[in-house]
């Protein structure tokens, strides 16, 4: 019998009044890479805390942010790697790869990537090896599908514009599959690429200056973090755009494709748990999502003057008015 399975034997059989939580008496410590604060952060430590982990007691966070500036990622990850973290969560592919480079002794558990696989990042799937564990968010299979939504929403689209990070590995490997994906759609792909945070202003003018039928903005951890100024730039040039995450539309952008990033934090929190029982990451396959969220801003398509068919408004998980 394991550990925690006698442990909430033992509360019931006693008829105990608190929750039957699995005992944990070490002091573990959690480091967070990522590049700011997010609602998907709150749910892993909730999740955590479903597990038996009390912030204070048996668990304590070590929350690194690289603030939108992907540079400052490798001495990030060198300062939990310095503080003895216990495992690493990461999100998004520079944070991995910059917490590989820093430990190949410390576990990391990948709470969202694109494909770790295609960047070289872990061997395969099912049998990652090494010390990365985690969750892929399909985001890279995905970008054809956002593709595909904004064909549907724009009459005549024919020339697609594509925003995405010059600095990232996940967002050139998208960046190809579009590519490849709308040349069979029959569309041409003008690609602007961001290179860091005081270059986005220009290049979002470059893009607009372009006036494509429509534009893809790459699910990129970086372009993420800087949706509000994307979006206002799409919405002051009267550009429909798609996105990867819920927030940009939510903020006021067009509509957002993707994974439920709340799951994959939900699920991340299983594998430091296991970690923690004593799993090694290497034997942990890497797990895909199983829940994605179309978000439709309504006003922001009026705006535009878009019809919104009520075919894709019945596949919407979340319309905004």
């Amino acid at each position: 019998m394991r550990r925690r399975e006698f442990f909430v034997g033992l509360t019931v059989a006693l008829g105990a009044s608190t929750p039957a939580y699995p005992q944990k008496r070490d002091l573990r410590r959690v480091g967070i890479l990522m590049g700011g604060p997010s609602p998907p952060l709150q749910t892993l430590r909730e999740a955590l805390q479903g597990l038996g982990y009390r912030e204070g007691e048996n668990i304590s966070f070590e929350e690194r942010f690289a603030q939108s500036s992907e540079e400052r990622y490798p001495a990030l990850a060198a300062d939990l790697v310095e503080g003895r973290a216990d495992v690493i969560v990461t999100w998004g592919t520079p944070a991995t790869l910059a917490a590989k480079r820093a430990t190949s002794r410390i576990p990391i558990v990948m709470a969202a990537i694109g494909d770790p696989v295609a960047i070289g990042l872990v061997e395969t799937l099912s049998r990652p090896g090494g010390n990365v564990t985690g969750l892929s968010t399909l985001n890279a299979e995905l970008e054809s599908k956002r593709l595909e939504i904004l064909k549907e929403l724009v009459p005549g689209l024919a020339r697609v514009g594509v925003l995405t990070n010059a600095t990232s590995a996940y967002a050139i490997d998208a960046v190809q599959r579009l590519r490849r994906d709308a040349k069979k759609m029959g569309f041409s792909v003008e690609e602007v690429a961001v290179s860091d945070r005081t270059d986005l202003g220009t290049k979002l003018g470059v893009l607009t200056q372009r006036r494509p039928d429509g534009i893809v903005v790459v699910g990129d951890s970086f372009l993420s973090a800087h949706h509000h100024p994307i979006a206002q730039a799409m919405a002051d040039n009267r550009l429909p755009a798609i996105y990867a995450y819920r927030e940009a539309a939510v903020g006021g952008g067009l509509i957002a494709y993707g994974t439920d990033y709340h799951e994959l934090f939900r699920r991340a929190a299983g594998y430091i748990d296991r970690i923690f029982e004593g799993a090694k990451p290497g034997d942990l396959p890497i797990e895909q999502p199983t829940r994605f969220q179309l978000v439709i801003n309504l006003k922001s398509a009026k705006a535009l003057g878009l019809p919104v068919s009520p075919t894709l408004l019945a596949r919407a998980d979340e319309v905004i008015e």
